[in-house]
């Protein structure tokens, strides 16, 4: 694959020194108002409804909040390249794979928890940059297969360093804690999953 093909790439090379670190500021990226802290919203909930348990909100603004801090530089990473987060996500899903590096859209939208339509957008996009390919499954040309191509697959080799560099950053609150932390919120995705599938 020559340089040429991504003048992104080779820019980036030139120019960055480093993976940026994330900020966990409390300001938005696309406000400069600062948020309100999750603490000080829950109180303020408190005051006003004294009849209500805050709790579980107070768990889930605290994850969205992390969430949305930390995969904002993911999202800046990826758009360096000319993508949106949605679309690396569906070249990512197709290298982990394995060789081929080609599924189906039904399993990406299933992998992705993406409506076909949604899907589709996704696709449209990445075949025009070349970036993957369809083609007609062996045995049912009614059916079509999505495969990285070669250009697809050094793309997600090259930037996934990066993305696995700033979420490292994630786990800066230690290897044990991190443990915990993934074991909490399996115990949160387990329970609602069971609750979602009994109503």
């Amino acid at each position: 694959m020559k340089n040429t093909d991504f003048p992104r790439l080779a820019a980036r090379r030139r120019t960055r020194k480093a993976v940026p670190k994330i900020k966990l500021s409390a300001k938005s990226a696309t406000d400069a108002a600062p948020r309100e802290a999750v603490p000080a919203i829950i109180e303020q909930w408190k005051r006003e409804r004294p009849d209500l348990d805050f709790q579980p909100m107070l768990v889930f603004a605290t994850l969205a909040r992390t969430y949305l801090t930390i995969t904002k530089s993911i999202d800046d990473l990826v758009a360096e390249y000319g993508l949106a987060r949605g679309m690396f996500d569906v070249l990512a899903t197709l290298r982990r794979s394995g060789t081929p590096y080609s599924l189906t859209p039904k399993q990406l939208a299933g992998s992705l928890l993406l409506s076909g339509a949604g899907m589709t957008n996704r696709l449209d996009r990445l075949e025009e940059l070349k970036l993957i390919v369809r083609k007609p499954q062996a045995g049912d040309r009614r059916s079509l297969q999505i495969q990285l191509t070669e250009k697809g697959l050094y793309f997600v080799d090259k930037i996934l360093p990066d993305v696995l560099a700033l979420q490292s950053q994630a786990s800066m609150i230690g290897v044990q804690n991190s443990q915990k932390l993934v074991h909490l919120l399996s115990m949160i995705i387990e329970q609602t999953e069971q609750t979602s599938a009994d109503d």
